[in-house]
């Protein structure tokens, strides 16, 4: 009878952690604050088996006890010193020089310098501000619709949390368990992020072409050359930082360091930063930062939460129960975190559901560096749909469009990242081709 009673107790803690996690949610009460109170509450359910409620606490302060983590704060930091250091016009400029007089040439332009920007800074939401702030206007003067360009510029900045340097990345592989490295996912972001930039630019092509949109003129070699050397700068930051990582040359909390560093001189050299701003620069990043480490601080309790009640176990053999096909398996998680994606932020959701969902696909071969793309690139399209899409948000108001109006033209985007999900999922090579070329 006792033990029909602590089964009882551990099925009911499960159901109140869930229930109330998303009954906080609906009420609009923050992700951190939820995931924190909803864990405290399935705890008390528990508290005759474990030490009490001291156990939350514990398992925050050990959740960020973790030297990978102090990559995030500087390349917070390095991301806000580029974001106002005159990098995004210089990268808008080069990428104008090379697919301007193409059909539909400004929203080549718009992809490709949110690629090269969101990469250089890790973050998507500064690749939207920063590149969406500048083009918005540039394409409406040529025609462009503005909702349409808010869609490019929405889409085409998630490519930053695939291409390297990534936070998100880095979160993945604390999750992991270190069952993934920074360095193999950092190498294995690039072909799916230049995969998914390219698959935007292909159906930009195709309504450039039926819309007619203009085109620009061609640039001669020797403007682009001088668009080059005024970008150079910015993109070798690309190559010392991952570069010095896959060379075993320092570790990714010791690249973010030096991306501050070079960030600061690069913003200092080219005069958009002056030590004045440094300060208010400096407040910004602490505000993103102490946001972000105290959701990975409730979400890492409720994880260890998860683990406590077996969970992951009882998903993961629930799938290998109910679906003999691995293809079969893929698309359940896939469409599991398509729909969690669309309500919750990246960070927690990478944190909760990397333990759940990480030992089912493993048991069916899948590498744990595959699934951390096939992961983030799910919730990089949850960034982009309502009710919870960042991006969504940040780049409607950028281009002063309602959300609304945006989400028409956006829809064929979101099918185009679907798709390139599912070319990701099933085709592994094209996540794990350069980790195995680099014997990562």
């Amino acid at each position: 009878q006792n033990n029909q009673l602590g089964m009882s107790i551990e099925v009911i803690s499960i159901i109140v952690l869930f229930l109330s996690f998303f009954i906080l949610l609906m009420l609009k009460v923050p992700v951190a604050y939820s995931i924190g109170i909803s864990t405290t509450i399935s705890l008390l359910l528990n508290i005759d088996k474990l030490p009490g409620i001291t156990t939350i606490a514990q398992r925050m302060t050990t959740g960020i006890d973790s030297f990978a983590l102090l990559a995030i704060p500087f390349f917070v930091l390095a991301g806000e010193i580029m974001k106002r250091g005159g990098i995004a016009n210089r990268l808008i400029n080069f990428a104008k020089s090379l697919v301007a007089s193409l059909p539909g040439g400004l929203a080549y332009v718009n992809v490709l310098a949110s690629m090269l920007f969101g990469a250089i800074s890790g973050s998507a939401i500064a690749a939207t501000s920063a590149i969406g702030s500048i083009m918005t206007d540039r394409m409406e003067e040529e025609g462009y619709p503005r909702e349409f360009s808010a869609s490019v510029n929405i889409t085409s900045s998630t490519t930053g949390l695939l291409i390297p340097p990534s936070n998100i990345l880095i979160v993945y592989a604390l999750a992991s368990g270190g069952t993934a490295s920074v360095a193999a996912l950092f190498i294995a972001g690039y072909l799916p992020g230049i995969l998914l930039g390219v698959a935007i630019m292909a159906y930009i092509a195709f309504v450039a072409i039926s819309r007619k949109f203009a085109k620009g003129s061609r640039a001669p070699l020797s403007l682009i050359w001088t668009y080059f050397r005024k970008a150079f700068f910015s993109l070798l930051l690309l190559v010392i930082v991952v570069g010095g990582i896959v060379a075993g040359i320092f570790t990714a909390t010791e690249a973010s360091a030096i991306a501050v560093l070079y960030a600061a001189v690069l913003a200092l050299i080219y005069g958009d930063v002056s030590a004045k701003d440094f300060p208010s620069i400096l407040l910004t990043s602490t505000k993103t930062t102490a946001v972000v480490m105290f959701l990975i601080c409730t979400s890492m309790a409720m994880s260890w939460l998860f683990s406590f009640e077996g969970i992951p176990e009882l998903i993961s053999s629930f799938l290998l129960e109910q679906f003999s096909n691995k293809i079969i398996i893929f698309l359940v998680i896939n469409l599991v975190l398509l729909v969690i994606g669309t309500f919750m932020d990246m960070t927690p959701a990478v944190l909760i559901f990397t333990p759940i969902f990480l030992p089912v696909v493993v048991a069916l071969g899948m590498d744990p560096v595959h699934f951390g793309i096939v992961l983030v690139l799910n919730l990089c399209i949850g960034l982009c749909t309502p009710p919870v899409g960042t991006i969504l948000f940040v780049g409607s108001g950028i281009a002063n469009v309602s959300v609304s109006q945006v989400v028409k033209p956006l829809l064929p985007f979101l099918l185009i990242m679907v798709i390139v999900l599912l070319l990701i999922t099933y085709i592994p090579e094209i996540s794990m081709y350069l980790p195995r070329l680099f014997n990562l």
